[in-house]
């Protein structure tokens, strides 16, 4: 899905209204260092980068996107901005203590490798901490107009080889990737509530192609922009998944009980 639109920023400072608070939640549960070395995978508008930069001012944060065009690398002096696709691009392993991804794996086309690839990138004892959604099926949404966008909007990620499903088996995918102390929670999102909405600019987004491929209509999308103003519907389209393993470390495995002959 191309970022290249006058109101992927918008999209992009959507998310991070609605999902940091959430996200930096689960990082703060972590034992991080402020020497730690953290790789942000899908930086997008930089909120977590930054973030994380501020946290480990003795260490480094790499954030990388395909599109770089939203960052800022003079936010801090340890933070350094690639524009660079991961599934091409390799990092040398044990690089870094921490990688964090958002909203990133679902859209990859060897999403499960990638999972494995990035659990390589881990220093012994790092964090692997990834955030992707789930989408309920679009059908069960109370709302019609809403039922009929979704299909729409869900078919077209589809057809582009997202899968909005995959988070289901990424605590699974965490543990064959050789992590421990894997865990994981889940973020009900919004839809509606005024200003607790986020979907308006994803649907604003991404409305001309939905279009152009006939999965809406205007009368759809009409009839969506009404519901959103008003103050009785709330929704929830997706839960984000979240979840993080640790790469067993050295000590830990150096001072692991043995079987005795």
């Amino acid at each position: 899905m191309s970022s290249d639109t006058p109101r992927e920023r918008d999209r992009l400072e959507a998310i991070q209204r609605n999902v940091d608070a959430f996200t930096t939640g689960i990082l703060d549960g972590l034992p991080l260092q402020t020497s730690w070395h953290c790789l942000e995978l899908g930086a997008g508008a930089g909120s977590i980068a930054y973030w994380l930069a501020e946290r480990c001012p003795d260490g480094r944060v790499v954030a990388v996107d395909l599109d770089t065009r939203h960052l800022d690398a003079g936010r801090a002096p340890n933070l350094e901005i690639q524009e660079a696709d991961i599934t091409h691009d390799d990092y040398a392993p044990g690089g870094f203590d921490l990688i964090h991804a958002r909203y990133l794996y679902c859209h990859l086309p060897a999403r499960d490798a990638m999972v494995e690839r990035a659990a390589r990138w881990l220093a012994p004892g790092g964090w692997l901490v990834v955030e992707e959604p789930y989408h309920l099926p679009a059908e069960t949404s109370p709302f019609p107009a809403v039922q009929r966008l979704l299909a729409g909007y869900q078919r077209r990620y589809r057809d582009h080889g997202a899968d909005m499903t995959w988070a289901r088996g990424l605590p699974a995918h965490l543990a064959r990737s050789g992590l421990s102390e894997v865990s994981f929670t889940g973020n009900l999102g919004c839809m509606g509530g005024l200003d607790k909405d986020r979907w308006r600019p994803l649907i604003a987004q991404a409305a001309p192609a939905l279009l152009a491929e006939g999965l809406v209509t205007e009368a759809d999308l009409n009839e969506f922009d009404d519901l959103l103003d008003d103050p009785a519907f709330i929704d929830i389209p997706q839960v984000t998944v979240s979840a993080w393993g640790r790469r067993p470390s050295q000590l830990a495995e150096a001072n692991a009980p043995r079987d005795r002959a």
